[in-house]
């Protein structure tokens, strides 16, 4: 496989998984310089260097290569050795900054339309803008702690020091929480029969963090600042969804990053487009 150096705008990192063969995974995604998507994997981030861990909004120098497992045409494997973190883009004068890459991103206002691009084209990653939110839907998880298996593979490689350096191995044993919770949020678009809503799964690191900071700073009273910040404060910005699907079941899709920049104007929004 031919690899190469690129720049990458980090947009999603989803809340860690376990997984059979990396110990556990996030899915990460971003956007290049030329403005082509890019999923990345794998990404241990308890198993990189502290000056390696990136942020969502922040580029990244990493040498990569067309994943060969993975036909997703935004799926890429990454040299995490490679990882160098640059600068964070900050959300100064009302996100003007990140507003050109946002504009970049294949963006559609219909869930139908991305799973009929993707059947076309084999899109796999695209930013919707839902006419409206209907409601945030929080379920008890099916297991709200890891099940045997789960925690075997967080576990597997902590007798196998030979693979990891002593460093690595006291970072991999400080076990991953399971969040306890499934987040949702059921949403409408307009579509040629009309509106319609539809419900897609929050994966966003970003909000298994918030549940963590809620329950330990409101132990059982977690949920109302949890849906004062997903159900009130990010409804009332822009709220978009950067959509991935899987790998095994690509007509299935998670809301893998919210992104919410606050609400434009009408003609700051017309004079946005023509650059």
């Amino acid at each position: 496989m031919v690899t190469r150096v690129e720049r990458i705008l980090i947009l999603a990192k989803t809340y860690p998984s376990p997984s059979a063969r990396h110990v556990e995974t996030s899915c990460v995604a971003g956007i290049n310089e030329q403005g082509a998507m890019r999923r990345l994997y794998p990404v241990l981030f308890r198993l990189i260097e502290e000056g390696q861990k990136f942020k969502k909004w922040q580029w990244i120098e990493v040498r990569i290569e067309k994943a060969n497992k993975d036909h997703r045409i935004e799926s890429h494997k990454l040299f995490v050795d490679t990882i160098t973190c640059g600068e964070v883009i900050d959300t100064k004068k009302e996100w003007d900054a990140r507003w050109p890459w946002i504009e970049k991103l294949p963006t559609f206002t219909s869930f139908d339309d991305i799973e009929a691009s993707r059947a076309e084209t084999a899109l796999s990653l695209a930013l919707i803008r839902p006419k409206k939110i209907l409601a945030l839907e929080i379920v008890e998880a099916k297991n709200t702690d890891w099940t045997d298996e789960e925690r075997e593979k967080l576990l597997r490689y902590e007798t196998q020091g030979q693979l990891f350096s002593d460093t690595e191995i006291k970072k991999i044993t400080k076990t991953l929480r399971k969040v306890p919770f499934d987040f949702y949020y059921r949403y409408a678009c307009d579509t040629p029969d009309g509106e319609k809503s539809f419900k897609h799964k929050i994966v966003d690191w970003e909000a298994g963090a918030l549940f963590w900071t809620c329950r330990e700073r409101h132990g059982a009273d977690w949920e109302k600042p949890f849906r004062a910040k997903l159900a009130v404060e990010l409804i009332s910005r822009d709220l978009r969804f950067l959509m991935g699907n899987q790998h095994r079941f690509q007509d299935q899709w998670l809301i893998i990053s919210l992104i919410y920049p606050p609400q434009r104007k009408r003609g700051e929004a017309m004079q946005g487009s023509l650059f």
